[in-house]
């Protein structure tokens, strides 16, 4: 049997700088807290924990006072800042460039009010709207830019709900569909009043949205796809859907001990793949496994 793992799967630039730098302040031998899961995906923090690094959550956060704190590539609203200055608690800030930057700009839009000043030097009505999965560490970060006053649409059927005479400005976590964003982008053009601005910016990263794709002829090239992801990861329900679009033998497992020896019967090329959150190693434990199991 064939098993082959994807090359272009695995952490993406921001996961791989946020478990660096856990790693070195780790070495230190100093206690470093993660707010929120480092990555979204149980074994790599079950990893990291077993080294030294201890989870929290907001809440937990509140109490702590002198210590060290790393914030993952998702990014975290202004509040989390406030709150470590005024428990002189010692950031460690991994927020993924490409999300700082998105924060940055919708931060941007919502100090400057919109489309600016309209007749008597009045605001003009407008809605800042996010396309995102609602919850999602990124999208909380994102909307704590506005005062959480932003808009969170999860899917195209929820653009219906935009108030199609004010002005919209159209941003999208960096890890959404590409096709559906735009999907969105045609929808508010066609239905958008006359009377109103609408500006959409493409702020998907451009490192996750080319995966889709080359996943999509990475899975067609093989009998049985196994695709290696957390539960808790948005880009990993992302990407095991192009799989199963051009593959309907795939399966999505969160490490080497869900494999069933029965998907692998009458299959002679086995395509191994993940998420931006996957690790390599998980990915290497489930060809194990599966190596394991034909060879009995």
């Amino acid at each position: 049997m064939k098993i082959e793992i994807d090359n272009d799967s695995g952490f993406c630039f921001g996961v791989t700088t946020a478990i660096k730098k856990a790693e070195e302040e780790l070495a230190k031998g100093e206690r470093l807290y993660c707010l929120g899961d480092i990555v979204h995906n149980g074994m790599e923090v079950e990893r990291l924990e077993k080294e030294g690094l201890i989870t929290i959550n907001h809440e937990q956060l509140k109490t702590l006072r002198d210590v060290k704190v790393l914030l993952r590539a998702h990014g975290e609203p202004p509040e989390t800042y406030e709150i470590a200055r005024r428990n002189n608690i010692e950031i460690i800030d991994a927020t993924c460039p490409v999300v700082l930057q998105l924060q940055r700009r919708i931060k941007r839009q919502y100090d400057e009010g919109g489309a600016g000043n309209g007749e008597g030097g009045m605001k003009r009505p407008s809605q800042i709207v996010i396309f995102g999965k609602r919850g999602h560490a990124e999208v909380l970060g994102l909307m704590g830019q506005t005062r959480n006053t932003a808009i969170v649409i999860e899917h195209f059927e929820e653009v219906e709900k935009l108030d199609m005479n004010k002005d919209i400005y159209l941003y999208s976590q960096t890890t959404k569909s590409l096709d559906e964003y735009h999907n969105i982008i045609r929808y508010i053009e066609e239905n958008i009043s006359k009377n109103a601005v609408f500006k959409n910016f493409d702020t998907i990263c451009r490192q996750v949205a080319n995966r889709m794709s080359a996943m999509s002829q990475f899975a067609k090239t093989h009998d049985l796809v196994l695709f290696v992801s957390g539960g808790k990861s948005s880009n990993g329900k992302v990407l095991f859907n192009e799989c199963l679009k051009v593959n309907s033998n795939s399966y999505q497992v969160e490490n080497a001990d869900e494999i069933q020896a029965k998907w692998l019967e009458n299959v002679e090329s086995v395509g191994i793949c993940g998420a931006t959150s996957t690790p390599k190693w998980l990915m290497e434990k489930c060809k194990e496994k599966i190596e394991g199991i034909t060879t009995m």
